[in-house]
């Protein structure tokens, strides 16, 4: 890491604001990241500017109001009426704050390659607004070397001396949304920098939101910090995965099987399997870092692997609910299929990369008549890749009964499982609710 000179004025000026609290943070894209992060921020005294390209979502914080169920009102409308936290589209704004935090969408593309459009469509339009003695923080996950060169390459071609007037690091998110046991504040904070003197102010910037700063030897190492903590859950989760198709062809219960193994007290880390991964992280991380492997002649084997076992679990399910209907005479075509919790997991209203929604695909082409039912989602959003004209099924005893099969994908808690144990006539099993021998439920 590269050491600037630590007598540099635009360093001591910005960790001092940093420090005091009298500096302006601004967080680009205001989602599942950059909102519980502005709060993060307002809750320790900071002001808040938020940008996002959505005019309903901008309109809806300044309002106080939360467009994510899972997190209070009132955290906002308090950050709002306290004058800590706005939100504009309008990146000429990004002019006023001390430090802009991207926390933007990193998809991949249809042949699994990593798509930074949003990180560097976005940089390049508030290029003409940064100005020096800021610090720009990159949250979003990506492959080692992205910050160098992607985001360093652009500030330096457009006059930006990097850890000298302006200052660049890598912090990457470790939000789990809906997990009431660690908030933004509680998760140790990543940190690396271009130079020293950018790690410094990455410190100071993150320093009074968080319990523990684990400063990295660069933004590569950090880079690639993010990309082993994701691809430890995908690889386990595929690995689960695949040991429930061969339990279940041995007639065994996996469930059975995970509960005994997780009482030995070292050396095993219970992982659960469901009917595919979803969010925003674990079906997409993974292969940043495959697609990156590939620059240096290196196949990661495990890291695929797991992708085609997780990706091929909507498959495996519905092929349960196909032999489910098969012993009761009836045909997937036509058929009315329920599917209990359209989000990732449980208790959220987070639908990214959600297995329930490419299972509602295969079920529709297949000519099923499908239904949902999601108590945080009451109407099937518009998507960039998906797209349902429904709204969520009421989970009543007469509507269970007019379902051939009932599938549950997520198992929030607010689903009365006895209730449907007692009416639904099929109920495909993917999350291991049923843990005895029902003649109506298949486990999946």
């Amino acid at each position: 890491m590269k050491n600037n000179n630590h007598s540099n004025p635009y360093q001591k000026e910005l960790i001092k604001r940093l420090h005091d609290q009298s500096a302006t943070i601004g967080i680009i894209g205001m989602g599942y990241v950059g909102i519980p992060l502005a709060l993060t921020f307002t809750r320790a005294n900071f002001k808040v500017k938020g940008f996002d390209i959505d005019p309903e979502k901008v309109d809806k914080i300044n309002r106080g109001i939360s467009y994510i169920k899972y997190l209070d009102h009132q955290r906002i409308t308090q950050s709002v009426e306290a004058g800590l936290l706005s939100a504009t589209s309008d990146y000429a704004d990004v002019g006023e704050v001390d430090a802009v935090i991207l926390c933007l969408p990193t998809p991949l593309r249809d042949h699994r390659e990593p798509d930074l459009s949003f990180v560097t469509g976005t940089l390049e339009q508030i290029l003409p607004y940064l100005r020096r003695g800021q610090v720009l923080s990159m949250e979003s996950t990506t492959y080692p070397g992205t910050t160098e060169e992607e985001l360093q390459v652009r500030l330096e071609d457009n006059g930006f001396e990097v850890g000298g007037d302006f200052f660049l690091i890598y912090s990457p998110e470790r939000e789990d949304p809906g997990n009431p046991h660690f908030q933004t504040s509680q998760i140790p904070r990543i940190v690396g920098g271009i130079t020293e003197n950018c790690l410094e102010v990455g410190e100071a910037l993150y320093k009074k939101v968080t319990n523990r700063i684990v400063p990295m030897s660069s933004t590569r190492a950090a880079e690639l910090t993010k990309l082993l903590e994701n691809i430890y859950r995908a690889v386990n989760i595929g690995l689960v995965n695949e040991m429930k198709i061969v339990a279940d062809r041995m007639n065994i219960d996996i469930w059975e099987v995970i509960d005994a193994a997780a009482t030995k007290p070292f050396g095993f880390t219970p992982f659960y399997p469901g009917p595919g991964w979803g969010g925003h992280c674990i079906p997409i991380d993974p292969f940043y870092l495959t697609w990156k492997a590939r620059e240096y002649g290196i196949n990661t084997r495990f890291i695929e692997l797991s992708g085609e076992v997780n990706t091929e679990m909507p498959s495996w399910v519905l092929h349960k609910i196909m032999d489910g209907l098969n012993d009761r005479e009836k045909p997937l075509k036509n058929s009315n299929v329920l599917v209990l919790g359209l989000s990732y997991k449980k208790n959220i209203d987070d639908i990214r990369e959600s297995p329930s929604v490419k299972l509602m695909e295969t079920l529709k082409q297949k000519g099923a008549r499908v239904h949902y039912a999601d108590p945080h989602i009451p109407v099937f959003p518009r998507m960039r890749e998906h797209y349902f004209d429904l709204t969520s099924t009421e989970v009543t005893p007469a509507n269970l009964q007019n379902m051939d099969a009932v599938i549950i994908c997520t198992d929030h808690d607010a689903f009365d499982f006895e209730l449907i144990l007692q009416h639904a006539d099929l109920i495909v099993d993917t999350r291991g609710i049923y843990r005895n021998e029902y003649p109506n439920v298949v486990k999946a």
